[in-house]
């Protein structure tokens, strides 16, 4: 080899050696500056917070149900449900009725009237499948499977909702379905796996069925939130809710109701159970509009664990050290998956709203205030913000130097080789 040839070789490893330390000093340099406090912020408290609350409402529910069925023998979940779509009915339903122009209820109806019938199906049915699964199939199951309107709602939200996960979130996801398995041996070594097993197949599959059903009703959910609002959603799921559950009582539950023993004890808990699920249903579109519907489902994962801590005290279950690492390492997942932020694209493509979300992000530390306005206030700070845009630049000149170098390197060792011959020749 030449010693221009040599030379050359010698400049460009020094070059690259140089590059790579500034490289591994920026990376120090970040790691140096972080702040938990640019990542742990008041939006990501917020937003845990809420959701736990969420959880704590769906314990109510449980309790509540519970007691119906233990105490007073009544299992009327269609007329449970019924009781809180009329409250949705009364509250949105009536606000949509008081709207003008475009969001009045007359002109959703003429739109869409269609799409929130089979969203109201859907959500109806999404209750009552999974009350039913405890005839045929045991607790233990209904805890595991409940699980699958995780990745069902993951695929929903990238093929709909054009929301991108990166690597972290599907670990995330992984880290809280490991805290669920932990649930779920603390109930097994604590004897508490209830339930009927008369047709196990057809139970697990209708808790699968629920899992889909919950999972198409909150990206609907999301995307009308987002797009559109509130309270459109609300009416519409509370006014169609209304009219199927009543049909679908009468049909499947007529028998149950009219064998009721009336108290004020089943009276305040059909109150409290309808209570509790109007204040969820209420609840969960404003954590939803913070946050994304994957991410409220992994915070309501702690829901069963919250049942169980209040049937420690009501029902004498027996307690067991798992149930408080299943918390613990399920909290750590939902805060992991929420810290990371997850690019959508939303469109909206109704005549009613001209809003067009490009880029926005679906999660607590990206999104912040109303969807209306064009605003992403991302949980990470301008700076590290510039710094990761300038930590990608540099990874793009470094990719394409060295593309080049490559080449150059390439043509260099042919020119090298030609002058080698001629020089034998």
């Amino acid at each position: 080899m030449s010693g221009w040839a040599t030379f050359g070789l010698w400049f460009r490893i020094r070059e690259r050696d140089t590059s790579f330390e500034e490289h591994s000093c920026g990376f120090l340099t970040r790691i140096r500056k972080f702040n938990p406090k640019d990542v742990f912020t008041w939006q990501l408290a917020k937003t845990l917070a809420m959701g736990q609350c969420l959880a704590a409402l769906i314990c109510g529910t449980a309790v509540s149900s519970q007691y119906l069925a233990s105490d007073f023998q009544v299992n009327t979940p269609m007329l449970q449900s019924l009781l809180n779509y009329m409250l949705l009915c009364v509250t949105y339903t009536t606000m949509l009725l008081c709207r003008k122009g475009d969001g009045n209820i007359l002109q959703i109806l003429r739109r869409r009237w269609w799409k929130y019938l089979l969203l109201g199906l859907v959500d109806v049915e999404a209750n009552y499948t999974v009350v039913k699964a405890y005839q045929y199939t045991t607790l233990t199951s209904v805890q595991l499977l409940d699980c699958f309107v995780i990745p069902v709602l993951m695929v929903l939200s990238w093929w709909f909702l054009k929301t991108r996960y990166r690597v972290v979130h599907y670990v995330s996801v992984c880290v809280c379905l490991l805290g669920v398995g932990a649930m779920v041996g603390a109930d097994l070594l604590a004897g508490r796996d209830q339930g009927s097993t008369s047709n196990i197949l057809l139970g697990d599959g209708l808790v699968m069925l629920s899992a889909t059903l919950y999972a198409v009703s909150n990206v609907s959910q999301e995307y009308t939130v987002k797009n559109l609002s509130r309270v459109e959603f609300l009416g519409m799921v509370g006014l169609f809710g209304t009219i199927i559950s009543a049909v679908q009582m009468v049909i499947l539950e007529r028998s149950e109701v009219s064998n009721i023993k009336w108290s004020w004890q089943v009276g305040l808990l059909f109150a409290a159970f309808a209570l509790c699920m109007f204040a969820l249903y209420s609840g969960m579109p404003v954590v939803m509009k913070l946050s994304s519907a994957t991410s409220v489902n992994l915070s309501l994962l702690t829901s069963d664990l919250f049942s169980l801590f209040v049937g420690i005290f009501l029902f004498h279950y027996n307690f067991s050290g798992l149930y408080l690492v299943s918390l613990v390492v399920i909290l750590i997942g939902f805060i992991t998956f929420n810290v990371v932020p997850t690019p959508t694209n939303l469109t909206n493509s109704s005549s009613s709203s001209s809003l067009s979300e490009e880029g926005c992000y679906d999660n607590p530390v990206a999104t912040d205030g109303d969807f209306a306005r064009s605003e992403v206030t991302v949980g990470i700070p301008a700076e590290a913000k510039g710094e990761e845009d300038e930590e990608e630049l540099h990874q793009d000149w470094w990719e394409e130097k060295e593309r080049k170098t490559s080449a150059s390197w390439s043509s260099q060792r042919v020119n090298d080789d030609a002058v080698e011959h001629s020089t034998k020749l």
